[in-house]
């Protein structure tokens, strides 16, 4: 194993630029009929089954017609830009359990999902449960109207259902990690280098009941030709206010904020308007992810909702030493730190309003 990284740009479809890629669909797989069809046909078994979420295996819902598109999503997660739109879904015809049987029954295809949450939850909702706002104490991201920054979440692929849109905004943005690096490389290499220093994360602020305050990682990773990303500036910079976190350096400091001011440069994230049953499907190494902020409808039926997958997808993909978040053992049986935990699919579409409140 080599981890060697050279000042050269990194090459490859996954160092994309958002305003060159919105120029064409190609990033975008809409389902053809039969697709569809049977993706419907295996969520009414599905919900008539009411398998346990928590055992469920893609074997018990097998693709014929499908394979093609679960191929095409596997290829590009793992060899192509590092996401993909699926569209042509119904879910406004479906109802809320049929829906998300049909999204969970696509993940099983593409990894094991994997707990979201304190109470072990594998599907969760991305919808405001509160007026609380990001400067807000216990502020959950998925549960607020804010902007977010770019960042990776903790598993490596996040997948996104939407099953209604805001009345303003909310646009799902993605951007490239290999081009942030490529943009530093370019303007600042000394900064560059930076992102493959050890850095403190915040896990205390991602998980109230983390067991430890922080936990260790760099920022890229670059494995036998094989380069990865893994970001999220606030949960460094708040674990510095932590006893016993080594201060950061200037250059470090800077390289962060670089970071950060090259992911939101004009050009480079591609925005993404969610359209009822559109499908995201992403690799946390290989892009970031954010929103733009929104504004719901009034009524409390019409919230902006999205339904949430995190998956361990494990396609031996080399990567540095204790890299990303490592403290959680993706897939591994656990118990959930809060009764609760929802494994029946009627239960796990249902809005948890208490979640985030």
């Amino acid at each position: 194993m080599t981890t060697a990284v050279g000042p050269q740009p990194i090459s490859g479809p996954s160092a994309w630029r958002g305003d060159e890629l919105s120029k064409s669909t190609e990033w975008i797989y809409v389902l053809s009929d039969a697709e569809r069809k049977e993706l419907e046909a295996l969520g009414r078994r599905f919900v008539a089954d009411d398998p346990d979420l928590s055992t469920v295996t893609a074997a018990d819902y097998p693709f014929d017609v499908c394979r093609a598109l679960n191929d095409e999503c596997a290829h590009q997660l793992d060899a192509g830009r590092g996401f993909v739109l699926v569209r042509g879904l119904r879910t406004d015809e479906y109802g809320g359990p049929m829906a998300g049987a049909i999204f969970f029954i696509m993940g099983l295809h593409l990894g094991r999902p994997i707990g979201q949450n304190q109470r072990g939850d594998l599907l969760d909702h991305v919808i405001a449960t509160s007026n609380k706002t990001m400067s807000d104490e216990g502020a959950l991201p998925s549960r607020i109207r804010d902007r977010l920054p770019f960042h990776s979440d903790s598993s490596d692929v996040v997948a996104l259902l939407c099953l209604r849109g805001a009345k303003e905004g909310g646009a799902s943005s993605l951007v490239s990690g290999t081009t942030i690096h490529n943009e530093m490389l370019r303007r600042r290499p000394d900064l560059a280098a930076r992102l493959f220093d050890t850095y403190h994360w915040d896990w205390r602020r991602q998980d109230p009941d983390s067991p430890e305050l922080t936990y260790t990682s760099p920022i890229i990773s670059s494995v036998d030709g094989i380069f990865s990303t893994y970001a999220g500036s606030s949960m460094i910079f708040s674990a510095q206010e932590y006893p016993g976190v080594p201060k950061l350096t200037s250059d470090q400091a800077a390289a962060i904020e670089l970071f950060d001011e090259i992911s939101q440069e004009s050009g480079l994230p591609i925005d993404m308007d969610f359209q009822p049953g559109d499908v995201q499907w992403l690799l946390n190494y290989a892009a970031l992810h954010s929103r733009t902020s929104y504004i719901d409808y009034p009524e409390p039926e019409r919230r902006r909702h999205l339904l949430r997958l995190w998956l361990k997808r494990d396609v031996g993909r080399p990567l540095a030493p204790k890299f990303g978040k490592h403290v959680v053992v993706m897939g591994e049986p656990t118990t959930p730190v809060v009764p609760g935990g929802r494994f029946r699919i009627a239960d796990a579409v249902t809005v948890n309003d208490d979640w985030g409140v």
